[in-house]
């Protein structure tokens, strides 16, 4: 019999429907890094979102057969350690096309078209002040015959691209794969970030990835860019975005994602206050029907793996 242990329920506000097997089920609705061992105790297939399992954690739990992760995102349990011991890892994948790049272009439409600082004026009643019939305190950008440049082009990155292509955008991207879809223009990233008017980030954080976008980097940016990051936080360097963002090298930027989450307190980008920077918190997968399908995909996961056919390998 299977022992199944989720770490961090209350990570997926979905039904999650019990396997279709025989299996002990314990469920916690957090857990910290020091939780880990003693949790996993004894269980067979663990769930996580984004709880760490290290090396150490892995070597002590010697019935662990699968780490079923509740994500897409892996780097939050040691995949050498994993594979050393012949534990399965499984994620979830492309659960989120459709909200993820509705909040990438939500992010997108409030900076190009300046809504936050539309409504904080009205909130202090400059428009009721007006000496006429509109406030164009702010500058606003149309979307179509702007430049879009995608790093990443992975299923989100092109869901994006045609959502742009919608808008009547030129998209531009960086990509490893080979990229034949006719109307996107393949560039380097030095290119790409030079020559667009919008740069989304779509792609995942590894050692190669981390802090690729720093200083050097967002200095070669277009004047008056914006930079939308709904990928993962470690992909910019945030100390240099701050700075960036207050020295007006930027446009503006959108950002979903941190590179700590829950963010520190002394995080650069949560002391900014401006009008052309958008931070959400690491929601824009967290639609109630990407959710759903988030759950179905996991249990799937873990009975295919029963079935001894895993599903999305890592």
């Amino acid at each position: 019999m299977q022992t199944i242990v989720f770490l961090d329920r209350d990570s997926l506000q979905a039904h999650v429907r019990r396997p279709a097997f025989e299996h002990e089920w314990r469920e916690y609705a957090a857990s910290g890094a020091g939780d880990v061992v003693e949790r996993l105790r004894g269980a067979t297939i663990a769930i996580t979102n984004k709880v760490p399992l290290r090396a150490a954690d892995i070597a002590q739990l010697p019935d662990l057969k699968l780490v079923a992760i509740s994500a897409t995102g892996t780097n939050n349990v040691d995949l050498d350690a994993c594979r050393e011991r012949g534990i399965v890892v499984s994620n979830i994948r492309n659960y989120s096309l459709v909200p993820v790049p509705e909040h990438c272009f939500s992010l997108i439409l409030a900076l190009r078209r300046n809504l936050k600082a539309y409504g904080t004026d009205v909130d202090a009643g400059h428009w009721q002040r007006s000496s006429q019939f509109c406030l164009l305190s702010h500058p606003i950008a149309d979307l179509a015959g702007s430049r879009l440049g995608i790093v990443g082009y992975g299923a989100l990155g092109k869901k994006v691209a045609a959502i742009g292509r919608a808008f009547g955008m030129r998209v531009c991207v960086v990509s490893r794969s080979k990229v034949d879809d006719p109307g996107v223009e393949v560039l380097t990233l030095d290119e790409l970030l030079h020559t667009c008017d919008v740069v989304s980030l779509h792609l995942p954080l590894t050692a190669q990835t981390a802090n690729m976008i720093g200083a050097g980097q967002l200095a070669r940016m277009k004047p008056g860019a914006l930079l939308i990051n709904t990928a993962r936080g470690g992909l910019v360097d945030e100390a240099a975005l701050a700075r960036a963002l207050t020295g007006g090298v930027l446009g503006g930027a959108g950002f979903d994602v941190l590179s700590t989450e829950p963010p520190a307190p002394d995080n650069p980008l949560l002391a900014l206050r401006l009008p052309n920077f958008i931070l959400t918190p690491h929601v824009a997968w967290a639609s109630a029907g990407a959710m759903q399908t988030l759950a179905d995909m996991l249990i799937d996961n873990v009975e295919a793996f029963a079935a001894g056919q895993p599903l999305n390998v890592v």
